[in-house]
């Protein structure tokens, strides 16, 4: 597991996720921590390490 920093889409505010690197493509929706609104995370993984990380708002 790898702690992940980042920004809410929704309210600006640095939150962090921890991320299972030994999955190679990730795609999940998970709570900001802070405003609790849906966050859709896609994540790639190469060689263990994050090569690409997307934290997107999902329009209600």
């Amino acid at each position: 597991m790898e702690e992940h920093f980042f920004q809410c889409p929704y309210c600006w505010e640095q939150i962090s996720m921890l991320i299972d690197v030994s999955q190679n493509q990730q795609t999940y929706i998970e709570d900001c921590e802070i405003c609790c609104n849906p966050i859709q995370v896609s994540i790639t993984i190469s060689d263990q390490q994050i090569v690409s990380f997307q934290a997107e708002n999902i329009e209600q």
